[in-house]
């Protein structure tokens, strides 16, 4: 296939710890300045997520910010990164991912994910033991409203009614999956149009599901998150962010992020992170280099996106990061791989 250009994008939580509390308004309003000014510096993507009950104010209605962010802006394109599908009725998700998609000229995607965090389903009713069935029927559900089709449905988790599910969109907004058990890829190869990944390790992973079932290759889709620190002195940026890092991951491993809690151990501190690999340091050399090459390799590579600043990190020391990625990251990049198609 021919070698694509991937969108750079931004990842955002708005959690606000306590330990770096900040004015909640202010910071959402901050934020989506923030996005409008880096879709300007040339950025392509802006990816959000979910969860609930959260004492950090982790961000609970990615699909509201995702209304603000299309009013915000004229040309990115708005992902979730996930919303956590079987939490909700996937009537309901249908009808605001087709509104988000009318209003914004078809900038939206939907991503989703299973979840993991039992108190969560516990507070909305659902079972985390039902969570595979609740996600594959929520996607039949909302790729049927999409078309506008009056067949009832009838599944284990979900019923719909001979009617038609309105507005129907003008074009059908992007359904991915975000995954990264063995599972959950070959699911996002077989039902999805794309994969959102957490480790680089998995874009193989996932094309050899999609070959797999019969799909093509040159269609398959790859969103990959990037879990790293792009800076001029990446190393002194981790020494100003990376108790904030640490705090992060270690709040997604006490929730189940990456498997049973009681047997996943905690980070002891932020230099065991950067030893386990799971944030890496790089500067503008190294990450052009490796995004030229990961990309190159993998030309599924649609999107490739960074945290804008981690848990309780001010905004504009986020946005340091953002510019230096602008001038230094993905005009290079851009370059490399169009002079690598033309030959």
């Amino acid at each position: 296939m021919a070698q694509p250009v991937p969108r750079f994008g931004l990842w955002y939580d708005f959690r606000n710890p306590p330990r770096w509390e900040q004015p909640a308004g202010a910071l959402y309003r901050e934020t989506l300045a923030q996005i409008g000014w880096a879709e300007q510096l040339g950025f392509g993507s802006v990816w959000l997520s979910e969860h609930h009950f959260a004492d950090d104010a982790y961000a609970s209605s990615p699909l509201v910010i995702a209304g603000a962010v299309g009013q915000a802006t004229s040309s990115m394109r708005i992902g979730t990164n996930i919303l956590v599908a079987p939490l909700h009725d996937p009537v309901r998700v249908a009808e605001d991912s087709a509104a988000l998609s009318l209003m914004t000229g078809g900038r939206f995607e939907l991503g989703v994910g299973l979840g993991y965090h039992v108190e969560e389903f516990e507070a909305f009713g659902r079972k985390v033991a039902q969570r595979t069935s609740l996600l594959e029927e929520s996607i039949d559900v909302m790729r049927r409203a999409w078309s506008g089709s009056v067949t009832p449905y009838q599944g284990r988790r979900f019923t719909l009614p001979a009617l038609a599910v309105t507005p129907v969109p003008e074009s059908a907004p992007r359904l991915l999956i975000g995954a990264q058990s063995a599972g959950g890829i070959d699911r996002a190869a077989r039902l999805a149009d794309g994969l959102i990944t957490l480790k680089n390790d998995d874009h193989r992973v996932y094309l050899d599901a999609v070959q797999r079932h019969r799909r093509s290759i040159d269609d398959a889709r790859i969103y990959a998150s990037q879990w790293a620190i792009i800076a001029d002195d990446p190393e002194k940026v981790w020494s100003e962010v990376g108790e904030r890092a640490l705090y992060q991951l270690n709040r997604y491993i006490a929730h189940g992020a990456f498997g049973p809690p009681e047997s996943t151990p905690l980070f002891a501190d932020p230099d065991a992170v950067l030893a386990a690999g799971t944030y890496r340091l790089l500067d503008a050399d190294t990450a052009v280099d490796e995004f030229v090459a990961m990309v190159q390799a993998c030309p599924q590579i649609r999107d490739i996106h960074v945290w804008a600043q981690l848990p309780g990190e001010p905004v504009e020391s986020g946005s340091a990061r953002i510019e230096y990625i602008a001038n230094k990251v993905i005009p290079q990049v851009s370059a490399r791989l169009e002079a690598a198609a033309a030959g």
